[in-house]
């Protein structure tokens, strides 16, 4: 009897230990933030280097190998050289928010290729890191999940989770809907910033791309914030305003056009995208959703109406308008000629 109530107890110890893990771990940054934060730091900017005759460029490359259309993408705004890479520290920040398979999260494919070119263009290091959504903490079992974190090691990159780590808190003098949140030091102290995000709708957000891959470097509290609030697009735009980017290789392996952010209608759009500027290469990627006609928040307005878009513009984030994007692409195909096509149409308007 002695034994089996033993058991009884230990059984319930465990199964308490278990489900305190999966529900008060990821609670804890839900409500009170990060473990350790700093002071209050200043904003900088970056120079997009990725441009022509003033034109930010963004790279639409059809599939055959992830990895050479990567490459390719890259080179066709002028290359990986642009960023200087020789010795430095690199930070890539995919789109891990849940433990779903891509286009939910970024293709391990995509990261894996990444990495591995960082690398041939001279970067000392490479850091793979993110935070996932609140239902999806820890980071570390949505990366191993999704087979990102396996890609990465096996690519040469370190990982991070940023929930483990130190955050420092902005306050943006231009910020209007979210007045001060937390990122991680390890992002604001970036040498340089790869983000690669995936194209993808979102049932709250209206879309996921470039701009709202920054989501995954604010903290659990101030993600509520943002969740409760009716102006939830304007705050991704000002989120970015924490950091920038140094290039951004969005994932259109796979292309979710309508739901999201987890599930939805998913096609296979065989791209990869390319730019330095956050708001082209989002207008871009909305171009690809408004193509296939089945997301009516996106099909039914123009790429430059979209909120986030609008707000990225009256912060300076990027292009202002169609005349300040250039598109370059290749590929094979009548299929993708006419998607690069229609890009130019509706980035046009």
């Amino acid at each position: 009897m002695r034994i089996k109530r033993r058991a009884l107890i230990s059984a319930a110890a465990l199964l308490g230990s278990a489900l305190a893990y999966k529900y008060l771990y990821p609670l804890r940054y839900f409500f009170l933030g990060p473990r350790k934060i700093g002071q209050v730091v200043r904003v900088t900017k970056k120079q997009n280097v990725f441009m022509r005759d003033n034109r930010s460029l963004v790279s639409v490359v059809g599939i055959g190998d992830v990895r050479e259309a990567v490459d390719k993408a890259v080179k066709l705004i002028g290359g990986f050289e642009k960023l200087r890479l020789k010795g430095k520290d690199v930070l890539v920040k995919p789109n891990v928010n849940s433990d779903d398979p891509h286009p939910a999260t970024t293709n391990p494919e995509v990261v894996r290729a990444t990495v591995e070119l960082l690398y041939e263009a001279g970067a000392c290091r490479v850091v793979v890191g993110d935070m996932s959504g609140i239902y999806w903490l820890p980071t570390r079992r949505s990366m191993e999940k999704t087979g990102i974190a396996r890609a990465a090691l096996e690519a040469g990159a370190e990982l991070a989770f940023f929930e483990e780590e130190e955050w420092v808190t902005l306050a943006p003098p231009q910020a209007r809907y979210i007045k001060s949140f937390s990122i991680p030091r390890r992002i604001y102290e970036a040498e340089v910033l790869i983000s690669l995000p995936v194209i993808k709708t979102h049932r709250y957000a209206t879309y996921s791309m470039s701009l709202k891959n920054f989501v995954g470097i604010i903290s659990g509290a101030d993600r509520r914030k943002l969740h409760t609030s009716r102006y939830m697009e304007e705050m991704i735009a000002e989120i970015n305003l924490a950091a920038a980017p140094d290039l951004i290789i969005m994932d259109g392996t796979l292309s979710m056009v309508a739901g999201g952010p987890t599930s939805g209608s998913v096609k296979e759009t065989n791209v990869i995208l390319a730019s330095g500027d956050r708001i082209a290469i989002d207008v871009a990627g909305l171009s690809i959703v408004k193509s296939f006609n089945e997301w009516e928040r996106v099909a039914g307005i123009g790429v430059w109406e979209q909120r986030q878009i609008r707000r990225a513009v009256e912060l300076g984030l990027g292009a202002n308008s169609c005349e300040d994007v250039e598109i370059v692409s290749a590929g094979e195909g009548d299929e993708f000629t006419q998607l690069v096509e229609f890009i130019k149409r509706a980035i046009s308007g």
